[in-house]
């Protein structure tokens, strides 16, 4: 199989042998293909090389040879947006999540424009946090799995007023007292479970929330196999709090 001039965005780029490179795609009509990019590592081969950069939005020519299509040719297509620190951070999660979750060669139009859009936020939106949770709801319905926010797994519409889970396989679950029933510190409230629904940022408390609610639902995903960058952003987390002020 060939594919020409096919837009893509960069996952994820490594090395390979002496001079060549592996390299993951997100692309606009195949969805997420392996390519094997040979001879990359020359002097005469930077442009190539700077094309291949993670979240770098390309046009590939390829050939499709058993798993992984050979890389003929790639440019980039605009500038890649520059993401300073901890939104840095944040399209490495966005990176991973896509890499882990998006099948080989099963197109996802709805994913690529995605990505897409929270490349552009991440460069842009004051609040990362909003911007990830957006395009966690985003990803899990572009790839199928998604639910409402804004109705139960009973179909019954969520309470504002009420504490909630989400169920990966079921939706939004109330929670029916806050006595005796254990840890609830995946549990979101209903007025953030809205605001995801109607698109418009909750307040502090309520997105911290929704991070902790739909973390189950992501790692329930990918098979109980936590995402490196989670790691990475809890270690950044705790280094932040023993740091002196100043």
């Amino acid at each position: 199989m060939r594919y020409d001039a096919e837009p893509a965005y960069v996952l994820h780029t490594r090395p390979w042998r002496e001079s060549s490179l592996l390299v993951e795609v997100l692309s606009a009509n195949h969805g997420r293909l392996g390519l094997l990019a040979r001879g990359v590592q020359g002097p005469k081969r930077h442009v190539l090389r700077a094309a291949l950069q993670p979240m770098q939005f390309i046009r590939l020519d390829a050939v499709q040879r058993g798993e992984l299509a050979q890389l003929r040719a790639a440019e980039a297509l605009d500038a890649m947006p520059v993401l300073p620190g901890e939104a840095m951070l944040a399209g490495f999660y966005v990176n991973e999540l896509v890499l882990r979750l998006a099948p080989r060669q099963d197109p996802a139009p709805e994913l690529f424009d995605a990505y897409g859009l929270v490349r552009s936020r991440l460069a842009t939106e004051p609040s990362l946090a909003w911007t990830l949770r957006r395009f966690e709801r985003d990803l899990l319905e572009a790839l199928g799995v998604g639910f409402p926010f804004d109705v139960d797994g009973d179909g019954t519409p969520v309470d504002a007023a009420a504490r909630y889970r989400l169920d990966a396989e079921h939706g939004p679950r109330r929670l029916l007292s806050d006595r005796g029933h254990g840890d609830r510190s995946d549990a979101a409230t209903g007025r953030a479970l809205l605001s995801l629904a109607e698109d418009t940022m909750p307040d502090a408390d309520d997105l911290a929330g929704l991070r902790r609610s739909l973390r189950p639902v992501l790692l329930h995903l990918l098979g109980g196999r936590a995402l490196k960058s989670w790691d990475l952003i809890g270690d950044l987390a705790r280094l932040a709090t023993k740091a002196p002020p100043g």
